[in-house]
């Protein structure tokens, strides 16, 4: 399972990630919009969007993709007026093993993210959810205050 939140301006955007069949995620409501600093609801914004887990949908043409669903939740007008001065990262989860990825915009220019894999945080076996949730907090918040 993958789990996706982005810090921008203070407030951390949790949305609901969806697999398509063809095996490729997408951002999708409900999003969770917390401030940074505000540890209980963040917490409660993790547990929320994990106990929905991925749910699987259809793999939609290129042409029938919806907008991208944060932008809006930042008041920004567009996917690179959001990407501005934003962070994401991700849970990953496998079989009750987790980690932290953290994300970085794409170098080759395109309007992506890539994942850091260089950066990630792999969790020993049997670490609890809430010590991955724990500890992407502290990552949030760190971060947060270093903006």
């Amino acid at each position: 399972m993958l789990f996706t939140c982005t810090l921008k301006n203070g407030i951390v955007d949790v949305p609901t990630n969806v697999k398509t069949e063809a095996g490729f995620y997408m951002r999708h409501e409900p999003v969770a919009v917390v401030p940074a600093a505000n540890t209980d609801a963040l917490r409660h914004a993790f547990y929320d969007v994990m106990e929905r887990g991925n749910q699987i949908v259809p793999t939609r043409k290129r042409e029938a993709f919806p907008p991208p669903v944060l932008p809006k939740y930042a008041g920004a007008k567009s996917w690179s007026a959001f990407m501005r001065g934003a962070s994401e990262w991700a849970i990953n989860e496998d079989g009750g093993n987790y980690d932290i990825v953290p994300y970085r915009k794409d170098p080759e220019g395109s309007q992506a993210w890539v994942a850091d894999k260089k950066h990630n945080t792999q969790f020993p076996a049997g670490t609890t959810r809430d010590q991955v949730i724990d500890q992407m907090i502290k990552i949030i918040q760190a971060a947060a205050k270093s903006k």
